[in-house]
């Protein structure tokens, strides 16, 4: 300190107010390390009470509690939210909160009323985000945060629950019963999950209501056999293990149109109570790796399905049976192009695909679903069994078909209770919710069965064998589907119709192709043409004849004298 105040002493300045100032940062940084480490040991003592988890909305536990959430009475009572009018969860079930809005005149009213074509609008209130809210769970008072990690990006949302308990038990029965909540309110829905190739993930597209087994018409069998078939599969985990195959089964469904491969595995879907996780192979930034992983990602219980795989390798290729498959003349007129105007970015390989399927890193216990309209473009190493184990064809509609079709639209009166109560119902229509809506103002006439019976008879007779497809059948019956006896007496103009559309669009069809064939061999006239007018250009330029015209006036050069 002599030192200091010697060094100081030259400079005037007060040695008094220099010690005066350095006891003052010395006992502040002395009281400020204090409190710091008194606040971090009260809190490391208070967090030795609390169990904390954290849950992420990339995973499936954080659906279930937010939906759990959002029927408890506390989550509506916060005294932070947000009014929002998007009251519909993440994956299609209501998530509207106790302390929701609702119009007091039209409480009477169903939840499905329609006010210009839309359905009338819920002021949900939803606890703000980073805010913590307490709710009291099996004699525990819960702590709850909710959270964004991504706030740019509007996703990312995380779940932080604390409790003060001795171990986790409690938050053990907590996941359990939101879990059990959750399966409950979505056993009438399949999710459906969309392949993103930007990030290599999987992200969900919505839910859809199941669709019964009996409203599918195939051919007698095929809906038995194929849902035998998937049951057999996903209860044979061991079986195949214990003999080192692949838990896997893949399922192949060929034919034309329209015909109902997709509504079939939408089907299956609600049936066997699975998600599906639809991959587009020729989308924009598909390639080996990215399908490797997206396909590494995909859970061990799930329907996957490839659409349109002929169409996997190709780009701008029609769906007609005469189509090869090749790009048409159009695009192949357009391959002198610089590659960065015509790369749309997929480097997907035949190779890429087939280890995806069943290669080292491929998941297993999914059940693969394909769909092709042209079979036979198909590569033999792609729909060999192993990878294609079960083939079925889908054709147009068939008389049998259309009889069922008809007979799904029109319900049949019930003849009496006793006889309704006897009868056995369909197994795919137990699951199914009870209709919520109000009689439509459009009430469909109840006829008797034996009256419908005939109708479908006379139905099947007029509608011509393997002609038209199931799609084009289920729309012509949507447009007439309060008038069953007219739908029947006006099938046969129908039919002409279709067949007067399809000849019209067949020629114009033939008409187009012709004028762009046409319009390619004048352009590659055009083209031969001017390649060989060059050269006689830079000939006149270089020379000042052309050859040819140099050689046409030298004999008339010879004769004269």
């Amino acid at each position: 300190m002599d030192a200091l105040k010697n060094m100081l002493s030259p400079l005037g300045m007060n040695t008094g107010a220099i010690q005066d100032t350095l006891k003052l940062v010395v006992i502040g940084g002395t009281v400020e390390t204090a409190r710091r480490a008194s606040v971090s040991a009260w809190n490391g003592f208070i967090d030795s009470f609390f169990l904390t988890a954290h849950f992420s909305q990339e995973d499936y536990p954080y659906d279930w509690l937010m939906h759990w959430l959002a029927k408890q009475p506390a989550w509506g009572r916060s005294r932070e939210f947000e009014i929002t009018t998007r009251s519909v969860g993440r994956n299609g079930l209501t998530q509207s909160t106790t302390g929701d809005l609702e119009e007091e005149e039209d409480d009477d009213d169903d939840d499905d009323t329609l006010v210009h074509g839309r359905r009338k609008r819920k002021v949900a209130f939803m606890p703000s985000v980073d805010t913590t809210h307490t709710i009291y769970y099996r004699g525990h008072w819960l702590r709850i945060t909710r959270t964004k990690r991504y706030p740019d990006y509007g996703h990312g949302c995380a779940l932080k629950i604390s409790v003060v308990a001795r171990n986790n038990d409690i938050l053990k029965k907590l996941v359990l019963e939101a879990k059990r909540d959750y399966e409950k309110d979505a056993e009438h829905r399949v999710h459906i999950f969309m392949a993103d190739t930007t990030y290599g993930c999987w992200r969900w597209n919505g839910a859809r209501q199941k669709r019964p087994m009996s409203s599918i018409v195939l051919p007698p069998g095929v809906k038995d056999m194929l849902l035998a078939d998937c049951k057999d599969f996903l209860a044979s985990e061991e079986w195949y293990a214990e003999r080192g195959i692949p838990f896997r089964r893949g399922y192949l469904l060929h034919g034309v149109p329209g015909s109902g491969k997709t509504s079939l595995i939408h089907s299956l879907a609600g049936e066997l109570g699975l998600d599906i996780y639809v991959v587009s192979l020729s989308s924009k930034g598909m390639s080996d790796n990215t399908l490797t992983t997206l396909m590494g990602h995909v859970p061990t219980r799930c329907i996957l399905l490839l659409e349109d795989l002929d169409a996997a390798f190709t780009r701008s290729v029609s769906r007609d049976s005469s189509s090869t498959g090749a790009p048409t003349a159009a695009v192949a007129s357009t391959s002198t192009t610089p590659a960065t105007e015509t790369s749309d970015g997929s480097t997907l390989s035949l190779s890429g695909l087939l280890n995806s399927l069943d290669g080292v890193a491929a998941a297993e216990g999914r059940l693969l679903f394909a769909t092709t309209n042209h079979i036979e473009r198909l590569d033999p190493a792609l729909s060999r069994p192993g990878r294609m184990d079960v083939w079925v064809n889908f054709t147009h509609a068939t008389k049998w078909q259309a009889e069922g079709i008809f007979k799904c639209f029109f319900p049949c009166k019930p003849a009496s209770a006793s006889t309704a109560s006897s009868t056995p119902t369909d197994a795919s229509q137990k699951n199914l919710p009870l209709p919520r809506r109000k009689p439509s103002a459009h009430v469909i006439p109840l006829l008797s069965e034996e009256e419908i019976s005939e109708l479908a008879k006379r139905f099947a007779a007029a509608i011509p064998e393997d002609e038209l497809s199931v799609a084009s059948l289920q729309g012509y019956l949507l447009k007439n589907k309060t008038r069953p006896r007219e739908c029947v007496d006006e099938v046969e103009e129908w039919i002409i119709q279709e067949r007067e559309t399809r000849e019209k669009l067949k020629k114009e069809k033939a008409e187009r192709e012709a004028k762009e064939k046409k319009e390619a061999e004048e352009k590659a006239k055009k083209e031969a043409d001017q390649a060989t007018k060059e050269p006689k250009e830079k000939w006149v330029a270089v020379k000042g004849t052309p050859p040819s015209e140099t050689a046409a006036s030298t004999p008339a050069a010879d004769a004269s004298p």
